[in-house]
C-alpha cells in the first residue's frame, strides 16, 4: 500500500498520472521548480485514491496513462464524471502526442482545463503556467462569490 504524506496549507500539491517515465521526470523537474510538492500515481486505482485524499492544484494526467488509448484511460474518465465541486480546485492538464498545445475545444471537449502537445515539451514551464493562470482568473468571481456566501452577505 502506497504512504501518504502529510501536507500543509504552505504546499503546493500537483498529482501526476505519467506512465512514460522520460515525460514524468521532465514534469516533476518543471513542478518542482514551480514550488509544487509532486505525487506520482502508480496506476489508475492510485490516481483516484490521491485525488480524493488530497485538494491538489495542479493534476496532470498523460492521454495513455497506463493504456493504449485516450478513450481508455480510465484516471480521466474518472475526472470527467467527477462533479464539478469535486474537481474544480484542480488545474487539469492533459499530456498528449496526438493533440494540439492549448487548443480550448479539444481541452474542453475532454473536461480538461489545457493540452500540451510532446512537441512542445521544450517550452513545458511556460505553457503550464499559462494554463494555471488562465484558470486561476477564471475562477476568481466563482472563489469571490462562494467568499460572500460563507461570510452571509449575499
Amino acid at each position: 500500500m502506497q504512504q501518504y504524506e502529510i501536507l500543509t496549507l504552505a504546499d503546493k500539491p500537483a498529482l501526476l498520472g505519467i506512465s512514460t517515465l522520460e515525460w514524468q521526470v521532465q514534469v516533476m523537474g518543471v513542478l518542482d521548480q514551480m514550488g509544487y510538492k509532486v505525487h506520482a500515481a502508480l496506476d489508475h486505482e492510485d490516481f483516484m485514491n490521491r485525488f480524493t485524499q488530497y485538494q491538489y492544484q495542479v493534476t496532470i494526467l498523460e492521454e495513455t496513462f497506463h493504456c493504449a488509448t485516450l478513450e481508455e484511460n480510465q484516471s480521466l474518465a474518472f475526472l470527467q464524471k467527477l462533479p464539478m465541486h469535486l474537481r474544480r480546485h484542480a488545474t487539469v492538464v492533459l499530456l498528449s502526442e496526438t493533440l494540439q498545445t492549448l487548443n480550448p475545444l479539444q481541452a474542453f471537449a475532454l473536461s480538461v482545463h489545457g493540452i500540451i502537445n510532446r512537441a512542445d515539451f521544450s517550452n513545458l514551464e511556460g505553457i503550464l503556467a499559462k494554463i494555471i493562470s488562465d484558470n486561476e482568473l477564471f475562477l476568481v468571481p466563482y472563489r469571490q462569490t462562494h467568499e460572500r456566501i460563507i461570510q452571509g452577505k449575499v
